[in-house]
Protein backbone atom coordinates (compact mmCIF):
# COMPACT_ATOMS: atom_id res chain seq x y z
CA UNK A 1 0.00 0.00 0.00
CA UNK A 2 1.32 3.39 -0.83
CA UNK A 3 0.71 6.64 1.34
CA UNK A 4 -0.31 10.04 0.32
CA UNK A 5 0.07 13.61 2.39
CA UNK A 6 -3.61 14.74 2.63
CA UNK A 7 -3.39 18.07 1.95
CA UNK A 8 -2.90 20.37 4.94
CA UNK A 9 -3.93 18.15 7.13
CA UNK A 10 -0.63 16.86 8.53
CA UNK A 11 -1.79 13.32 7.98
CA UNK A 12 0.11 10.74 5.62
CA UNK A 13 -3.28 8.47 4.17
CA UNK A 14 -3.33 5.04 2.63
CA UNK A 15 -4.42 5.73 -1.25
CA UNK A 16 -7.55 3.47 -0.78
CA UNK A 17 -9.27 3.96 2.52
CA UNK A 18 -12.26 2.28 4.00
CA UNK A 19 -15.99 3.96 4.21
CA UNK A 20 -18.57 2.67 6.10
CA UNK A 21 -21.17 3.02 4.97
CA UNK A 22 -21.92 -0.50 3.69
CA UNK A 23 -21.17 -2.00 7.14
CA UNK A 24 -24.97 -0.45 8.67
CA UNK A 25 -26.65 -2.13 5.25
CA UNK A 26 -26.72 1.06 2.79
CA UNK A 27 -26.18 -1.54 0.36
CA UNK A 28 -27.93 -4.73 1.13
CA UNK A 29 -27.96 -6.99 4.31
CA UNK A 30 -25.21 -7.66 5.89
CA UNK A 31 -23.34 -9.64 8.33
CA UNK A 32 -22.11 -7.99 11.71
CA UNK A 33 -19.39 -10.47 12.18
CA UNK A 34 -18.50 -10.41 8.74
CA UNK A 35 -18.45 -6.36 8.68
CA UNK A 36 -16.31 -6.65 12.01
CA UNK A 37 -13.38 -8.58 10.16
CA UNK A 38 -13.55 -6.52 6.94
CA UNK A 39 -12.09 -3.72 8.74
CA UNK A 40 -9.59 -5.83 10.26
CA UNK A 41 -8.62 -7.19 6.86
CA UNK A 42 -8.53 -3.63 5.71
CA UNK A 43 -6.33 -2.73 8.34
CA UNK A 44 -4.30 -5.71 8.01
CA UNK A 45 -3.53 -4.76 3.99
CA UNK A 46 -2.52 -1.16 5.08
CA UNK A 47 -5.63 0.65 4.46
CA UNK A 48 -5.01 3.67 7.66
CA UNK A 49 -8.26 6.08 6.80
CA UNK A 50 -12.25 5.17 7.68
CA UNK A 51 -14.86 7.23 6.87
CA UNK A 52 -18.43 6.90 8.64
CA UNK A 53 -21.45 9.44 9.18
CA UNK A 54 -24.27 8.69 11.43
CA UNK A 55 -26.52 8.58 8.53
CA UNK A 56 -25.21 5.83 7.42
CA UNK A 57 -27.54 2.81 8.33
CA UNK A 58 -29.05 5.56 11.15
CA UNK A 59 -25.99 5.05 13.41
CA UNK A 60 -25.56 1.88 12.50
CA UNK A 61 -22.60 1.93 10.57
CA UNK A 62 -21.17 3.84 13.70
CA UNK A 63 -22.08 1.36 15.86
CA UNK A 64 -20.43 -1.35 13.73
CA UNK A 65 -17.23 0.51 12.96
CA UNK A 66 -16.99 0.94 16.89
CA UNK A 67 -16.80 -2.80 17.81
CA UNK A 68 -14.61 -3.24 14.95
CA UNK A 69 -12.34 -0.42 16.31
CA UNK A 70 -12.58 -1.70 19.64
CA UNK A 71 -9.01 -2.94 20.83
CA UNK A 72 -7.25 -1.27 17.79
CA UNK A 73 -4.47 0.96 18.55
CA UNK A 74 -5.28 4.32 17.75
CA UNK A 75 -2.53 5.49 15.79
CA UNK A 76 -3.16 2.73 13.50
CA UNK A 77 -5.93 4.42 11.91
CA UNK A 78 -7.05 8.06 10.41
CA UNK A 79 -11.21 8.29 11.59
CA UNK A 80 -13.76 10.77 10.08
CA UNK A 81 -17.56 11.24 10.39
CA UNK A 82 -19.79 13.53 9.85
CA UNK A 83 -22.25 15.99 11.19
CA UNK A 84 -25.26 17.91 10.09
CA UNK A 85 -27.72 14.64 8.76
CA UNK A 86 -29.39 12.21 10.67
CA UNK A 87 -31.20 9.22 9.03
CA UNK A 88 -34.06 7.34 11.03
CA UNK A 89 -33.05 3.29 11.22
CA UNK A 90 -34.28 1.54 8.35
CA UNK A 91 -35.87 4.07 6.51
CA UNK A 92 -33.25 5.14 3.47
CA UNK A 93 -34.04 8.89 2.70
CA UNK A 94 -36.18 9.86 5.83
CA UNK A 95 -33.54 12.45 6.68
CA UNK A 96 -33.26 15.42 9.46
CA UNK A 97 -30.95 18.11 8.47
CA UNK A 98 -29.95 20.55 11.49
CA UNK A 99 -26.34 22.46 10.89
CA UNK A 100 -27.12 24.03 14.12
CA UNK A 101 -23.97 24.77 16.95
CA UNK A 102 -25.96 22.63 19.77
CA UNK A 103 -26.87 19.59 17.25
CA UNK A 104 -23.28 19.57 15.59
CA UNK A 105 -21.54 19.64 19.27
CA UNK A 106 -24.29 16.54 20.54
CA UNK A 107 -23.46 15.15 17.53
CA UNK A 108 -19.78 14.81 18.19
CA UNK A 109 -20.31 13.70 21.34
CA UNK A 110 -22.82 10.75 19.83
CA UNK A 111 -20.42 9.91 16.87
CA UNK A 112 -17.40 9.59 19.70
CA UNK A 113 -19.41 7.42 22.15
CA UNK A 114 -20.40 4.81 19.36
CA UNK A 115 -16.82 4.76 17.88
CA UNK A 116 -15.12 4.88 21.57
CA UNK A 117 -12.66 7.68 20.57
CA UNK A 118 -12.77 10.99 21.81
CA UNK A 119 -11.09 13.05 18.50
CA UNK A 120 -11.72 12.63 15.13
CA UNK A 121 -8.86 13.11 12.57
CA UNK A 122 -11.31 15.15 10.22
CA UNK A 123 -15.19 16.18 10.52
CA UNK A 124 -17.29 16.32 7.48
CA UNK A 125 -20.50 18.81 7.46
CA UNK A 126 -22.87 16.07 5.41
CA UNK A 127 -24.81 16.68 2.45
CA UNK A 128 -25.60 20.06 2.66
CA UNK A 129 -27.40 20.10 -0.89
CA UNK A 130 -30.39 18.53 0.42
CA UNK A 131 -34.11 19.98 1.08
CA UNK A 132 -33.23 23.53 -0.03
CA UNK A 133 -31.15 25.99 0.20
CA UNK A 134 -31.98 27.89 3.49
CA UNK A 135 -29.97 24.47 4.95
CA UNK A 136 -27.58 25.00 2.55
CA UNK A 137 -26.82 28.35 3.64
CA UNK A 138 -27.27 27.78 7.54
CA UNK A 139 -24.71 24.91 7.01
CA UNK A 140 -22.14 27.35 5.42
CA UNK A 141 -22.59 29.56 8.31
CA UNK A 142 -23.42 28.30 11.63
CA UNK A 143 -22.80 24.48 10.27
CA UNK A 144 -19.10 25.77 8.99
CA UNK A 145 -18.10 27.98 12.49
CA UNK A 146 -19.39 25.48 14.85
CA UNK A 147 -17.12 22.66 13.29
CA UNK A 148 -13.92 25.38 13.32
CA UNK A 149 -14.72 25.98 16.67
CA UNK A 150 -14.12 22.31 17.67
CA UNK A 151 -11.00 22.48 15.78
CA UNK A 152 -9.88 25.42 18.00
CA UNK A 153 -10.81 23.36 21.19
CA UNK A 154 -8.38 20.32 19.75
CA UNK A 155 -11.77 17.98 19.90
CA UNK A 156 -10.96 17.50 15.47
CA UNK A 157 -8.25 17.79 12.98
CA UNK A 158 -9.49 18.93 10.37
CA UNK A 159 -12.46 20.73 8.44
CA UNK A 160 -13.99 18.96 5.61
CA UNK A 161 -17.46 18.97 3.61
CA UNK A 162 -18.97 15.84 2.27
CA UNK A 163 -21.37 16.79 -0.64
CA UNK A 164 -21.64 15.95 -4.29
CA UNK A 165 -23.04 19.18 -6.65
CA UNK A 166 -19.67 20.63 -8.64
CA UNK A 167 -21.45 24.26 -8.33
CA UNK A 168 -21.37 24.07 -4.84
CA UNK A 169 -17.71 22.46 -4.12
CA UNK A 170 -16.32 25.71 -6.56
CA UNK A 171 -18.14 27.90 -3.95
CA UNK A 172 -17.05 26.49 -0.99
CA UNK A 173 -12.83 25.76 -2.56
CA UNK A 174 -12.94 29.56 -3.46
CA UNK A 175 -14.32 30.77 -0.51
CA UNK A 176 -13.75 28.99 3.21
CA UNK A 177 -10.81 27.69 4.47
CA UNK A 178 -10.86 24.12 4.52
CA UNK A 179 -8.17 21.11 5.32
CA UNK A 180 -10.13 18.31 3.17
CA UNK A 181 -13.24 17.77 1.33
CA UNK A 182 -15.09 14.77 0.53
CA UNK A 183 -16.07 14.38 -3.17
CA UNK A 184 -17.95 12.15 -4.44
CA UNK A 185 -19.26 10.41 -7.70
CA UNK A 186 -16.89 12.69 -9.32
CA UNK A 187 -13.98 10.89 -10.45
CA UNK A 188 -15.22 7.53 -11.53
CA UNK A 189 -15.32 5.97 -15.00
CA UNK A 190 -18.69 7.96 -15.91
CA UNK A 191 -17.30 11.50 -14.24
CA UNK A 192 -14.30 12.74 -13.84
CA UNK A 193 -15.10 16.40 -12.57
CA UNK A 194 -13.42 16.62 -9.71
CA UNK A 195 -10.30 17.46 -11.74
CA UNK A 196 -12.02 20.52 -12.08
CA UNK A 197 -11.27 21.13 -8.24
CA UNK A 198 -7.31 20.14 -8.58
CA UNK A 199 -5.78 23.26 -9.24
CA UNK A 200 -7.65 25.20 -6.45
CA UNK A 201 -7.29 22.29 -3.98
CA UNK A 202 -3.93 22.55 -4.96
CA UNK A 203 -3.31 25.99 -4.06
CA UNK A 204 -4.65 26.01 -1.19
CA UNK A 205 -3.23 22.53 -0.16
CA UNK A 206 -6.94 21.04 0.47
CA UNK A 207 -6.50 17.29 0.65
CA UNK A 208 -9.56 15.83 -1.74
CA UNK A 209 -11.01 12.56 -1.15
CA UNK A 210 -12.43 10.40 -3.90
CA UNK A 211 -15.43 8.38 -2.86
CA UNK A 212 -17.65 6.54 -4.73
CA UNK A 213 -15.34 4.58 -7.52
CA UNK A 214 -18.54 2.32 -8.65
CA UNK A 215 -20.52 4.97 -9.00
CA UNK A 216 -22.71 3.45 -5.60
CA UNK A 217 -23.15 0.54 -7.38
CA UNK A 218 -23.84 1.96 -10.70
CA UNK A 219 -20.43 0.60 -11.94
CA UNK A 220 -20.69 -3.21 -10.45
CA UNK A 221 -22.10 -6.32 -12.47
CA UNK A 222 -25.44 -6.11 -9.79
CA UNK A 223 -25.84 -2.49 -10.52
CA UNK A 224 -26.97 0.37 -7.82
CA UNK A 225 -29.56 -0.11 -5.45
CA UNK A 226 -33.05 1.12 -5.41
CA UNK A 227 -32.63 3.81 -3.96
CA UNK A 228 -29.87 5.44 -6.94
CA UNK A 229 -32.12 8.46 -8.65
CA UNK A 230 -30.51 7.33 -12.38
CA UNK A 231 -33.69 6.54 -14.61
CA UNK A 232 -34.07 3.29 -16.30
CA UNK A 233 -32.20 4.29 -19.66
CA UNK A 234 -29.32 5.34 -17.74
CA UNK A 235 -29.54 1.83 -16.08
CA UNK A 236 -28.88 -0.17 -19.49
CA UNK A 237 -25.95 2.41 -19.93
CA UNK A 238 -24.13 0.92 -16.85
CA UNK A 239 -25.57 -2.73 -17.58
CA UNK A 240 -24.40 -2.73 -21.53
CA UNK A 241 -20.95 -1.44 -20.16
CA UNK A 242 -20.66 -4.20 -17.39
CA UNK A 243 -21.72 -6.82 -20.12
CA UNK A 244 -18.96 -5.85 -22.43
CA UNK A 245 -16.75 -6.33 -19.45
CA UNK A 246 -17.55 -9.71 -18.49
CA UNK A 247 -17.16 -10.73 -22.36
CA UNK A 248 -13.50 -9.08 -22.27
CA UNK A 249 -13.42 -11.55 -19.15
CA UNK A 250 -12.97 -9.28 -16.88
CA UNK A 251 -15.61 -6.76 -14.21
CA UNK A 252 -16.77 -3.51 -14.35
CA UNK A 253 -15.87 -3.05 -10.73
CA UNK A 254 -12.37 -4.03 -10.88
CA UNK A 255 -11.60 -1.53 -13.98
CA UNK A 256 -14.01 1.14 -11.98
CA UNK A 257 -11.82 0.77 -8.70
CA UNK A 258 -8.66 0.79 -10.80
CA UNK A 259 -9.20 3.63 -12.59
CA UNK A 260 -10.57 6.11 -9.45
CA UNK A 261 -7.94 5.11 -7.02
CA UNK A 262 -4.53 4.77 -9.50
CA UNK A 263 -4.78 9.13 -10.38
CA UNK A 264 -1.92 10.21 -8.73
CA UNK A 265 -2.85 13.32 -8.49
CA UNK A 266 -5.53 12.31 -6.19
CA UNK A 267 -4.38 10.95 -2.52
CA UNK A 268 -7.16 8.84 -1.49
CA UNK A 269 -10.14 7.00 -3.09
CA UNK A 270 -12.77 5.30 -0.35
CA UNK A 271 -14.91 2.04 -1.45
CA UNK A 272 -17.21 0.66 0.55
CA UNK A 273 -17.49 -2.96 1.36
CA UNK A 274 -18.98 -5.21 4.47
CA UNK A 275 -17.15 -8.31 2.87
CA UNK A 276 -13.78 -9.16 4.09
CA UNK A 277 -13.34 -10.90 1.08
CA UNK A 278 -14.18 -7.43 -1.22
CA UNK A 279 -11.80 -6.00 0.67
CA UNK A 280 -8.73 -7.76 0.11
CA UNK A 281 -9.93 -7.98 -3.59
CA UNK A 282 -10.21 -4.39 -3.96
CA UNK A 283 -6.55 -3.91 -2.63
CA UNK A 284 -5.49 -6.83 -5.12
CA UNK A 285 -7.30 -4.97 -7.84
CA UNK A 286 -6.00 -1.50 -6.97
CA UNK A 287 -2.08 -2.98 -6.51
CA UNK A 288 -3.01 -3.97 -10.57
CA UNK A 289 -2.54 -1.54 -13.62
CA UNK A 290 -5.43 -1.68 -15.97
CA UNK A 291 -6.23 -2.54 -19.27
CA UNK A 292 -6.11 1.20 -21.37
CA UNK A 293 -7.83 0.19 -24.50
CA UNK A 294 -10.46 -1.45 -22.33
CA UNK A 295 -10.68 1.50 -20.34
CA UNK A 296 -11.17 3.64 -23.51
CA UNK A 297 -13.80 1.22 -24.82
CA UNK A 298 -15.72 1.32 -21.71
CA UNK A 299 -15.57 4.75 -21.44
CA UNK A 300 -16.86 5.46 -24.88
CA UNK A 301 -19.96 2.71 -24.24
CA UNK A 302 -20.60 5.68 -21.15
CA UNK A 303 -20.39 8.49 -23.04
CA UNK A 304 -24.41 8.78 -22.71
CA UNK A 305 -24.47 9.00 -19.05
CA UNK A 306 -20.95 10.69 -19.18
CA UNK A 307 -20.45 13.60 -16.13
CA UNK A 308 -24.41 13.42 -15.77
CA UNK A 309 -25.73 15.21 -12.52
CA UNK A 310 -28.08 12.32 -10.35
CA UNK A 311 -30.75 14.19 -7.78
CA UNK A 312 -29.18 12.38 -4.85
Amino acid sequence: MQYNDLGKTGLKVSRLGLGASALGGVYGAVNEADAIKAVHVALDSGINFFDVAPAYGGTVSETVLGKALRGISRDRYFLSTKVGKYTKPGSYGEDTLDYSRARIRASLDESAKRLGTDYFDIIHIHDIEYQNREHTEWALQEGYGSVLELKGEGRIGGVSFGIYPMDLWQRIFSSLELDAGLVHNHYCLNDTRVLELMPLAKAKRIGVINASPFACGLLTDLGAPAWHPADAQSRLVFQSAADFCRRRGTSIAQLALQFASQNPAIPMTLFSAADPALVKRNVEWHEQPYDEMLLAEVRALLQPVRDKQWSY
